[in-house]
């Protein structure tokens, strides 16, 4: 006996083909990944560390003072554009920007690296310039794997 052979109609697919779009996402992910560091500005800073709190924010934007590991000192007024700036130029422009403004926090990001009288040196612009407080911007300690450990 012969089997008898059937011809079976192939159905039209309802699914989406997802490997196009794999391929694309993929590729997006690498070139987002390699010009993301491209991107970012600013000036490399490595802070110190300490066990503080955050501070709560006043609503309006710091004005961040920069200073990098060679001591050049940097003027953030809030739109990411930092400007080089002396000590005669720091006080000329944060005693603007405080004349408009009094309640404008001001903060100081140094490296940890720096002399401290440049610390010191942009906290008395600062002063100068009327800011009635300065703050310090550090990182959080990170626990090394012997305190963790229990000791």
């Amino acid at each position: 006996m012969k089997r008898k052979e059937r011809r079976e109609r192939r159905k039209p697919m309802a699914d989406i083909n997802v490997v196009p779009y794999i391929d694309v996402m993929l590729v997006l992910l690498v070139i987002f990944m390699v010009t993301a560091p491209l991107i970012t500005q600013g000036v490399k800073v490595d802070l110190p560390q300490a066990d503080a709190d955050p501070q709560p924010g006043e609503g309006a934007l710091p004005v961040v003072i920069h200073i990098d590991q060679f001591g050049d000192t940097y003027l953030d007024l809030g739109d990411n554009n930092l400007l080089p700036v002396d000590q005669q130029l720091l006080y000329e422009r944060l005693s603007k920007v405080l004349t408009e403004a009094p309640a404008t926090p001001v903060m100081i990001r140094a490296d940890a690296s720096i002399d401290y009288g440049l610390v010191v040196d942009a906290m008395v612009a600062a002063q100068a310039a009327g800011a009635p407080s300065v703050g310090l911007v550090t990182r959080p300690r990170t626990i090394s794997a012997a305190a963790a450990g229990g000791r």
